[in-house]
């Protein structure tokens, strides 16, 4: 396992909600947001490159913002058919009246095109990456924080990811201030597992599609994985296990560990424990990269985005 800052000093004083791509085989993209403060009016979207295989990253630069705005939640995904790269970001006073926007690169990051924003009634993803199923359809993550009323819906898009129709809500039946920020991941059988961070439920919550996620099913809390009401994610790794990357306690947002299951999402076994000291490691992100490398990115303390390298053999779930 190799770990280490995108950066050591920068020109903001907190950064959270860090996103990670593989831009190209070997290049990495990653982003987060940053300011004086979560929901401050100068919170902007931040970006650093690594050619390298995430050996050194650029110094971060700007790549999306609003005038007296804060943005939020910045989310790579890069788009199979096409190659491009789109990041997805938030913008709004707080997450109950944000807007959800996106821009586009066509040469892996490099440059970016114009900012739009989403449909009405569509966020994009709200946290964790798309995934893209082998029919080309994109699954775009995503969820709602009204008063009182939290759930999760899953938005598909058959287009490249220009057009999306809206599935569910994904809602706990015992708890309205329930789940949101799901994570994606594709099962050994072709099914669909979606898992959720919880308030008031003391647990990570899942929800199953047996249907390419067109529908699915009432979220139920997982035991075994206790979550504080922070951020998680989870991928499919090529070797057929899912891992997840989250805070495994009901309280404070330290430890961050990954863990691992071999019987799709049935049972889970701690793997690795990236963070145990007293402090704040949160809001994971998580991908497998071309050459089996998983590559993770987490919040360290709200003052840097660390990155981290393992390999699958060192995942002994």
């Amino acid at each position: 396992m190799e770990r280490r800052y995108i950066f050591e000093q920068a020109p903001f004083a907190s950064c959270h909600a860090s996103t990670i791509v593989e831009s190209e085989p070997g290049k990495f993209l990653a982003a987060w947001f940053a300011g004086t403060q979560e929901g401050a009016p100068d919170v902007k979207i931040w970006l650093a490159r690594s050619g390298d295989g995430g050996k050194t990253w650029s110094a971060p630069e700007v790549v999306a913002q609003e005038p007296n705005v804060p943005c939020w939640n910045p989310v790579l995904f890069r788009e199979q058919k096409s190659g491009e790269i789109i990041l997805y970001y938030k913008i709004g006073t707080s997450p109950r009246d944000w807007s959800g926007f996106f821009r586009r690169s066509k040469d892996a990051g490099r440059t970016w095109g114009e900012s739009f924003i989403m449909p009405a009634g569509l966020l994009g993803p709200i946290k964790n990456k798309p995934i893209q199923l082998a029919d080309g359809s994109v699954l775009s993550p995503t969820s709602v924080e009204s008063y009182k009323n939290w759930a999760c819906w899953v938005d598909r898009s058959v287009d490249g990811c220009r057009n999306w129709t809206h599935h569910g809500p994904i809602y706990h039946p015992k708890h309205s201030f329930g789940v949101i920020q799901p994570a994606i991941v594709r099962r050994r059988d072709g099914t669909l597992l979606a898992l959720m961070r919880s308030r008031g439920i003391g647990a990570i919550c899942a929800s199953t599609s047996r249907d390419a996620g067109l529908t699915w099913s009432t979220a139920e809390e997982l035991k075994d994985l206790p979550n504080p009401n922070s951020g998680i994610d989870a991928v499919t790794l090529a070797d057929g296990r899912l891992a997840l990357i989250f805070n495994p306690t009901h309280q404070g947002r330290t430890p961050l560990a990954v863990s691992v299951s071999n019987d799709d999402g049935k049972t889970w076994k701690l793997a690795v424990t990236l963070e145990q000291t007293p402090g704040e490691f949160s809001y994971p992100a998580i991908i497998q990269a071309a050459d089996a490398t998983l590559h993770m990115t987490y919040t360290w303390n709200r003052q840097r985005i660390v990155h981290v390298t393992l390999q699958p053999s060192e995942l002994n779930g």
